[in-house]
């Protein structure tokens, strides 16, 4: 069968199942069940034995995440193992890593805390780009510092400074009790969903419940995660928190409320959707 009239129908068994970008979905996971790049699949004459593909594509069909399928999660300029137990990172999620990097442009030894790492998406995107940059990635679930590990170790091996995966709880009071007072920045995409909220099947379903679920108005976890950035940042020391798009007012808020934080600031997505909170420790008063 061709590699277009393959496509073809698992485009439209796709788009018939809700999946946003059936297209996009059923090309890539074509081209990981053949083994070749994306860009070839049309010069190609035939698929001699589509089986692979369309069990792909009935999986896909029942939600289960394009990423778990394939293995892979692009973000910014790395490709990061996940699978079942670890939060699949977000496209918009490399905006808070961007702003962070650009903030330590001139930097030349930072010292930076990823906390609730998860994959190691943005503490592994810092290192790659700020080679000078001291990294640590925090992560409380077993399952998800086990990628962790995996993405940490599958860069160093590929040359970029190593960075620290330390199991840890970001509210835990004596979390890093070495650093405080001594790190540049801290960076989180934290659990943020509130309890109440209804999510779409490849999350709900897939994603590690640590990852999502942060009470009832979902800031339960930032108002732990305050307190040990506040602990751990020097004086001038900078905060980046992601957050619902529904927490645009609320989060910022949260940050001003606890009183060590100045030029609290939110920030849209490539959709104009707030996305993430930015602030600067002011004082060691908290």
């Amino acid at each position: 069968m061709s590699p277009r009239d393959l496509l073809a129908a698992a485009s439209r068994r796709l788009a018939d199942a809700g999946v946003e970008s059936p297209r996009v979905d059923a090309e890539l996971l074509l081209a990981h069940a053949l083994g070749v790049p994306r860009q070839r699949l049309l010069t190609l004459a035939d698929v001699a034995d589509p089986g692979r593909f369309d069990d792909l594509v009935a999986q896909r069909a029942d939600r289960v995440p394009l990423q778990h399928l394939t293995g892979r999660a692009p973000f910014r300029h790395l490709e990061l193992a996940v699978g079942p137990g670890v939060f699949v990172p977000r496209p918009e999620t490399e905006l808070i890593a961007g702003w962070v990097l650009d903030h330590l442009a001139g930097t030349e030894a930072p010292v930076v805390v990823d906390l609730g790492t998860g994959s190691g998406a943005i503490a592994l995107s810092v290192a790659h780009e700020h080679p000078g940059a001291q990294v640590t990635a925090v992560e409380r679930d077993p399952e998800a510092i086990a990628w962790t590990r995996v993405n940490a170790a599958a860069r160093a091996d590929a040359g970029d400074t190593p960075v620290t995966v330390l199991a840890g709880d970001m509210t835990d009071p004596a979390l890093l009790a070495d650093v405080d007072g001594a790190v540049d920045v801290v960076v989180s995409n934290p659990p943020y969903v509130p309890d109440d909220a209804r999510l779409p099947r490849e999350v709900a379903d897939h994603d590690p419940p640590l990852a999502l679920w942060g009470g009832p108005d979902g800031l339960d976890v930032v108002r732990g995660l305050l307190r040990t950035a506040a602990r751990l940042l020097r004086p001038g020391g900078l905060l980046a928190i992601e957050h619902a798009d529904a927490q645009g007012t609320s989060l910022p808020a949260l940050v001003r409320a606890h009183g060590g934080f100045t030029g609290v600031a939110d920030h849209p997505d490539l959709a104009g959707r707030p996305r993430f909170t930015t602030a600067q420790l002011q004082n060691r008063d908290v």
